[in-house]
């Protein structure tokens, strides 16, 4: 006869809010690429509106446990501001993580419209020294992690020993160095990190990728990333509002609707659980850029997703080419 624990179901995963990160792409700057920018900030996007707004989600999402800050030097104004929020909110400051990139210059100058390149990518010797200055004039001795932004297999960071110097100095400072990625080839620039090494030792120690129920490629390697004790941060887990109830409607994404009907949640709420309980994530990002919307991202911290769950939403997985040509295709606004 079979015992208890041999019939018994397999728990649900459940993330828990300190498994949920706030990043401030969507609110550092007037424009971004995320879906429905028109309803979410104010019709007004000075800078004083978007630093309000800001240091309300940051003041929520500390309230309801939220312990992962995410920021980078092309986001706007979005270091300054948390900066502030920070010199304002010393009891959050001594608990949270902050995590920055650097490698993009943001060159809209606050502009959402007649803009021919919105950030500009490099990641030279040259653009790390500028913006390490910068980033620690701002955040200073709160910076806990610095990646390089969007590191693509062909990138000269993988492969720039001066650069990789430089790295490993900040990183005996305490600061933990890493990769944030994106593109179809994910996977493979995070496998070529993982084998850089100075003086013996390995250089980067966290890396921050997009993985959602459309784009699930970089899994395993995010998997190989784990395993070697790299802090793994999930970013764009609702696809830049893809996965957001109000944009979730075509058949791509029936069974997340389907799921989100008979759990009595949020697809949103849905999409970042999925993210947050992958064996391999230790954050999952919200980008809310309402409060709002942020209240309905945090309540993936009570969704409960079976592996029968799981299987069902990852059918909804697409080509990793086909969904950065979607995402490339987006209009900054």
């Amino acid at each position: 006869m079979p015992t208890e624990s041999a019939t018994a179901p397999a728990p649900a995963a459940r993330p828990h809010t300190a498994r949920l990160g706030l990043g401030t792409a969507a609110v550092g700057r007037p424009g971004y690429i995320n879906l429905g920018r028109q309803a979410d900030l104010p019709a007004e996007r000075t800078v004083e509106a978007l630093r309000e707004r800001t240091h309300a989600l940051l003041d929520a999402a500390y309230a309801a446990g939220v312990r992962y800050l995410d920021t980078a030097r092309s986001y706007g104004r979005a270091e300054e501001f948390l900066a502030q929020w920070l010199t304002k909110r010393p009891e959050a400051a001594a608990e949270v993580t902050v995590g920055s990139k650097w490698g993009y210059t943001y060159t809209a100058d606050w502009r959402t419209s007649g803009v021919a390149a919105h950030e500009v990518k490099e990641h030279s010797t040259e653009v790390f020294d500028r913006q390490i200055r910068e980033t620690r004039a701002l955040l200073g001795s709160h910076l806990d992690v610095y990646l390089i932004h969007s590191v693509t297999p062909d990138s000269p960071a993988l492969t720039d020993p001066a650069l990789h110097g430089r790295l490993a100095a900040l990183a005996a400072e305490g600061v933990r160095v890493g990769l944030s990625t994106s593109g179809p080839a994910q996977a493979d620039a995070i496998r070529r990190a993982l084998d850089v090494t100075v003086a013996g030792r390995p250089l980067f120690t966290a890396v921050q990728a997009t993985w959602n129920l459309l784009e699930t490629s970089a899994a395993p390697a995010l998997a190989e990333a784990h395993r070697a004790g790299w802090l793994v941060v999930v970013k764009e887990a609702m696809a830049n509002g893809r996965l957001a109830g109000r944009n979730a409607t075509g058949p791509d994404t029936a069974a997340l609707r389907t799921l989100a009907t008979r759990t009595a949640t949020t697809p949103d709420a849905l999409a970042l659980a999925a993210a947050a309980t992958q064996p391999w994530a230790d954050i999952a990002l919200s980008g809310a850029a309402t409060l709002d919307q942020l209240t309905s991202n945090l309540a993936a911290a009570e969704v409960a997703l079976t592996p029968e769950d799981l299987a069902t939403l990852a059918a909804m997985a697409e080509p990793a080419d086909t969904y950065w040509r979607t995402r490339s295709s987006l209009p900054w606004a």
